[in-house]
């Protein structure tokens, strides 16, 4: 419920207005505060994958520390263009960016095992599919007709399921620990660390209310690594050291990896990019519905598709992952009632002096691994809990059944046998050239491709007997076509 000490429930829905300062920061922190975890992680999982991340040993692990840095930075930048906008681009909303995990099943076979190497065809991937997404604010209301619930839910659970297994690696120690076959990766001191995340989360989640609810992750790896602290984990020693080593204050670096134009990159970027597209379009149409009680305009969804992808690109340039809106923060929105874009505003700086203070970087790198897996494991389940909650929209007729049942059997095949096998390897896509071979590990962009054809080009409904044995006996549960406008 809205809290009208803040303004009357007209200045409320305006996204003009601005709450007193005093009450403004406060709320702008909150935001800043819902979405910092799931900020940050997708760059943890990239070093990780990469070979340089947490408890690799590498020599390349400081860039770790820029590339969380980079994260909070531009998710601030990218929230400014939302917020205060420049022309066109921005929506002029109270929209909260952030680091994507949709683009990470992509970016993992990219950089697997190749360390700081992989980064150059990485981000020459963010800075032209960030391009790409920005050109998709011109068409946007005319493509949506190919990407209805039947395709994102999809699209979405197959993100969430290609995620899980890190989470639940994280949690045993970490990928390094089993690589190397250590005696400690999935011992009791290892789960017990992630289970006091994941219990203290659920418990503040369900049993509190207001920016605690919200904040439950963030709360469960605070609990968390105070409980590593205690059972030694980690030391005072080595925290005081991260932070000493960790600069004052430190500039991006313009291609400070390189840029190097990779196919498979490029094409899985601008593929994936119709998905961010169309969840930026949910959470605008989410925010003026929740905050203003009104459908949001043209010009507004374009402008927020403009920011999403002028926003990555520019954050590829200067080595951050892809943007897109954090569906938390419209929660957000609609639970405090306060529409106004410039409360966000106050979070984005708040970002960006974060992302130019690398001493919070270090003792974001001081938090171990398996405290960090307790909480993945909470958000990449609700990733897929998101996509199946999108796919309660879709009518389970036949037809429908028949896409969704092709589409996830290709998908998730390939991506159980190709995308979770050591490199080198025999797998089902080894005499495709390395460009296929990348877009097709993950599994997630076969599978949307296939639905999206097979939606667009398969009859409206299918013969009663043709599918009956395939259903189990559930054929005619559901009935007609699910539309596609």
């Amino acid at each position: 419920m809205a809290d009208t000490s803040l303004g009357t429930a007209e200045q409320l829905r305006d996204p003009n207005y601005t709450p007193a300062l005093y009450k403004a920061v406060p709320l702008g922190i909150q935001h800043v505060l819902a979405m910092f975890v799931s900020n940050v992680t997708p760059a943890i999982i990239v070093a990780g994958a990469a070979g340089f991340g947490f408890g690799s040993n590498s020599p390349d692990f400081p860039e770790l520390l820029y590339l969380i840095q980079m994260s909070m930075l531009f998710a601030g930048v990218a929230t400014l263009l939302q917020t205060i906008t420049i022309g066109p681009v921005g929506a002029a909303l109270p929209i909260v960016q952030g680091t994507s995990f949709a683009f990470i099943p992509i970016m993992i076979p990219l950089v697997a095992g190749k360390g700081v190497d992989g980064l150059a065809a990485l981000f020459g991937g963010v800075i032209l599919g960030g391009l790409f997404h920005a050109l998709l604010g011109t068409v946007i209301g005319k493509i949506r007709f190919a990407l209805p619930p039947l395709v994102t839910g999809l699209v979405v659970t197959m993100i969430g399921l290609a995620l899980v297994k890190v989470g639940i690696e994280y949690a045993a120690g970490g990928v390094p620990a089993k690589a190397s076959g250590a005696e400690s990766y999935g011992s009791l001191r290892s789960w017990s660390a992630a289970l006091v995340v994941i219990f203290v989360t659920l418990g503040v989640k369900f049993f509190t209310r207001g920016i605690l609810s919200v904040s439950a992750v963030l709360v469960g790896i605070i609990v968390g690594y105070l409980y590593a602290l205690s059972v030694g984990m980690i030391t005072f020693d080595g925290i005081a050291t991260s932070w000493q080593r960790a600069a004052a204050f430190a500039l991006p670096m313009p291609l400070k990896y390189g840029f190097e134009f990779s196919l498979a990159a490029v094409i899985g970027f601008c593929l994936m990019a119709f998905v961010s597209a169309v969840e930026t379009v949910g959470d605008v149409s989410g925010i003026t519905k929740g905050g203003a009680g009104r459908e949001a305009t043209d010009s507004e969804i374009r402008g927020a598709t403009f920011a999403d992808g002028i926003g990555s690109a520019i954050a590829g340039v200067f080595g951050g992952l892809p943007n897109t809106s954090f569906s938390q923060n419209v929660g957000l929105i609609a639970m405090t009632g306060v529409m106004s874009r410039h409360v966000v505003t106050i979070g984005a700086l708040f970002l960006i002096f974060c992302g130019l203070v690398p001493k919070v970087g270090g003792l974001i790198r001081t938090v171990p691994i398996e405290v960090l897996g307790g909480g993945v494991i909470v958000m990449f389940g609700m990733v897929v809990a998101s996509g199946v909650s999108m796919l309660s929209d879709v009518n389970w007729n036949r037809r429908n059944m028949v896409v969704f049942a092709v589409a996830l059997s290709v998908g998730l095949g390939l991506q159980l046998e190709v995308m979770n096998l050591a490199p080198g390897a025999p797998n089902a896509l080894q005499h495709l050239p390395d460009s296929l071979r990348i877009l097709g590990a993950s599994g997630i962009l076969p599978a949307a491709l296939i639905a999206i054809v097979l939606n667009l080009l398969l009859p409206e409904e299918l013969y009663e007997e043709s599918t009956e044995e395939v259903s189990g006996g559930l054929s005619g549960q559901a009935t007609g076509r699910f539309s596609k406008n």
